[in-house]
């Protein structure tokens, strides 16, 4: 799939992946003569996608050995997973904001910090041991979708890349991912974006649980949802399914979103102290597979926004309300103008 609407090439690549947000969308750009051939995001490293990934090139005229750029948006597998592979086929460079490059990379030190952290927060957030047990397993279980070590080149905000047909560039975008990088461009009435998971068509991209290194999750997302809205993209194109129309309206209406998830979080607490994992059971009910991750890390990412604003207070594991009729409003953005 292409489409003919922009000034240049763009072609589309529907790919399978394990458990995540729907089909993954990679993207190939530079498909024009003396333009830089260039993939954003790659899939994750399994047999159907790998395969899917050299049907959807392939109607490009492309292998693997022909890509000579790979933009990934974030670390996660789904997203990076075959970057090292085509790497190695085709000897391209492999570009990653700062912040995700080290995980993408498989250096030691980052891949064990991230996992010590994690395993020191689901404790915290009062995770059964039963779960612990069965998160971990899981994800022993699937530590090889995430592929082949790349090498790679560390972008920040800011930084452009010259494709021969157009310019793109990186917009961090933190909140589901530490590193998570956009790639803004002119499109035909305006300026658009690959947004990874920044921004999806249909869910709402976890935070908290995606990546338990990010500090403030919610905050910082809220603060990407705005600044997508006020840059008044166009267009967004995302790294799972179809594009965004109206990306600025979507943004609005993730906030609305995690303001009233605040309002539930907060119902939860007029019963008495709970923890972050006790929160996610009345939130999501019964979990499995990463959303064991997930749902205690997004109850966590909305208890960490109200404690910021002492709306509620954290004792040992337990989080309590301490404000009986908090100004919910004052703690989220006034999207109003964007719907």
């Amino acid at each position: 799939m292409s489409d003919p609407g922009l000034e240049f090439e763009l072609g589309v690549l529907s790919l399978g992946n394990t458990a995540f947000e729907g089909k993954n969308s990679s993207y190939v750009l530079g498909l024009e003569p003396d333009a830089t051939t260039t993939l954003i995001d790659t899939g994750v490293s399994i047999e159907e996608t790998r395969r899917e990934l050299r049907d959807g090139l392939d109607q490009y005229g492309l292998t693997f050995a022909d890509i000579e750029r790979i933009l990934l948006t974030h670390h996660h597998a789904d997203h990076a997973g075959l970057a090292g592979e085509i790497q190695a086929e085709s000897g391209c460079r492999v570009f990653a904001h700062e912040a995700d490059a080290p995980l993408i990379a498989h250096h030691p030190d980052a891949v064990a910090e991230e996992s010590d952290r994690m395993r020191r927060v689901i404790d915290e957030w009062g995770m059964p041991d039963r779960k612990q047990e069965e998160l971990l397993s899981f994800l022993d279980s699937t530590t090889d979708i995430r592929g082949e070590a790349p090498d790679v080149t560390a972008l920040t905000e800011g930084r452009t890349v010259d494709l021969g047909s157009t310019v793109l560039e990186a917009v961090h975008m933190p909140g589901h991912a530490a590193g998570l990088v956009g790639y803004a461009f002119d499109g035909r009435d305006g300026e658009e974006v690959f947004s990874g998971d920044a921004l999806l068509p249909y869910y709402t991209p976890n935070v908290g649980g995606a990546d338990t290194r990010v500090e403030g999750s919610l905050e910082a997302y809220l603060e990407t949802l705005v600044a997508i809205i006020d840059r008044g993209y166009t267009r967004a194109w995302p790294g799972h399914r179809g594009p965004i129309i109206d990306p600025s309206g979507r943004a609005a209406d993730i906030v609305i979103h995690h303001r009233e998830r605040t309002e539930r979080v907060l119902s939860v607490l007029e019963s008495g102290p709970a923890t972050p994992w006790e929160v996610s059971a009345e939130l999501f009910g019964s979990l499995s597979s990463i959303h064991i991750l997930h749902g205690p890390g997004e109850a966590f990412a909305h208890l960490e926004h109200l404690e910021a604003a002492d709306v509620v207070s954290k004792d040992g594991r337990s989080f309590e309300r301490i404000d009986p009729d908090p100004d919910l409003d004052s703690l989220f953005p006034d999207v109003s103008n964007a719907l």
